[in-house]
């Protein structure tokens, strides 16, 4: 007798070559990578050839293989029952999940589809799918779209950066402690002419359906009047635009923290504001890393590759926004570095990303103290903004029993 499995794949085989499958998604992940999320398969042709593509959904990104339609089957049959627990197959009419218990137990559910979603074009090179629709009333309030809703050419790299942005945020949402909360407090500094600060609302309000306050605050007062103008002619409720600096701007309590283009210490004044109101989620993409530069030694042996600016500029970024990185580690987030596109005005394309902690983690803490301590001592750094602002606070302060366990 066949068991639950061996359906389950006769039953993708089957709407494989009747093209009714739509698309087949892994969940429930227990494998070793720390960050995928799930996966979602669906069939494609590329160059003619019958494939499958796996599109691996991390936590801040997505990975794509397309193997042809043999090697990827037999790639999916890998992956369920040993990385996955649950798979879902999904057709015009119908939706099958195969669910595996921690003991291996496998059962096979069958139910309609309430999605009614048809088969995909199978043309690899199809548009893009993405988390907000270009009818969104403030993308032509912003000049993004035309009078019938259409990109304006010359604003596809805002657009592009737009939506990489919320997708970004959507994912890092999904694993913070506010995945639950009904209540979603963000402020955006330096959110200059507000399209990022605009999506972001629409997204928690109108995607999610979220009682969301968005602020954006800016140091430009016309960029605040064109926001509240923008706002209140859409009749946006929980969207202010407000003049402030960061350095001394009280926003109360914070869940969500963005600052994007900050210039040089402005970027640690804003990761200090979301660290010291309790942000959820912090999210960065620095400019102008000034500060660190005139303080660095240049060790030997790496004096002959420092000596010229551009390399000593891109170590004293690294160094700058590594070590904003580890200091957000030490005060209980999880903390990713990685590419973001780069914004209209600066070719800058890093971004910071930290979600806070259930809990925290004193032995970690003192560790990453260490590491911080061993990087300044190395390259004789002797001031760093945000560690200085969170020192101020006795943030950066491990207990005794966290030093010890460190240091053995």
């Amino acid at each position: 007798m066949p068991t639950p499995q061996d359906q389950f794949f006769s039953l993708v085989h089957e709407h494989l070559q009747q093209q009714t499958l739509v698309k087949l998604v892994l969940g429930n992940y227990v494998g070793p990578i720390a960050d995928l999320v799930r996966v979602q398969v669906r069939p494609v042709a590329i160059k003619g050839q019958a494939c499958l593509s796996f599109v691996h959904r991390h936590q801040t990104k997505d990975i794509i293989k397309n193997l042809p339609m043999a090697d990827g089957l037999a790639a999916l049959q890998g992956m369920v029952g040993q990385e996955f627990r649950n798979a879902h197959l999904l057709t015009p009419t119908e939706e099958i999940q195969l669910a595996i218990s921690k003991k291996g137990k496998a059962t096979l559910r069958f139910g309609k589809s309430e999605h009614h979603e048809q088969p995909a074009s199978q043309e690899h090179n199809r548009q893009k799918e993405r988390l907000l629709a270009l009818d969104r009333p403030f993308l032509s309030a912003l000049g993004v779209t035309d009078a019938r809703q259409a990109l304006i050419p010359a604003m596809s790299r805002k657009w592009k950066q737009i939506n990489k942005f919320i997708e970004v945020f959507s994912r890092a949402l999904a694993s913070s402690q506010l995945a639950q909360s009904p209540n979603i407090h963000v402020v955006d500094f330096g959110s200059g002419k507000g399209y990022l600060t605009f999506a972001i609302h629409d997204y928690l309000a109108n995607s999610l359906a979220l009682n969301a306050q968005v602020t954006g605050v800016d140091l430009k007062q016309d960029m605040v009047e064109l926001g509240n103008t923008a706002a209140s002619q859409l009749g946006l409720q929980g969207l202010r635009f407000d003049h402030g600096d960061v350095r001394n701007y009280q926003a109360g309590t914070v869940n969500v923290m963005i600052a994007l283009h900050a210039c040089d210490i402005a970027t640690d004044y804003a990761i200090h504001m979301g660290i010291r109101t309790g942000a959820d989620i912090i999210m960065c993409s620095p400019c102008c890393h000034k500060q660190i530069r005139p303080q660095l030694l240049s060790p030997h042996p790496l004096r002959p590759i420092l000596q010229h600016g551009v390399h000593l500029g891109q170590e004293a970024e690294m160094l700058t926004d590594g070590l904003r990185a580890l200091l957000l580690e030490a005060c209980g987030y999880d903390t990713q570095v990685f590419e973001f596109v780069s914004l209209e005005h600066t070719n800058k394309n890093k971004m910071i990303l930290a979600i806070k902690r259930a809990s925290g983690a004193p032995e970690k803490a003192a560790e990453t103290l260490t590491q911080i301590q061993d990087i300044k001592n190395f390259y004789q750094i002797q001031d760093h903004c945000l560690e200085s602002l969170l020192k101020a606070e006795g943030r950066l302060l491990p207990s005794a029993s966290a030093i010890k366990t460190a240091h053995p």
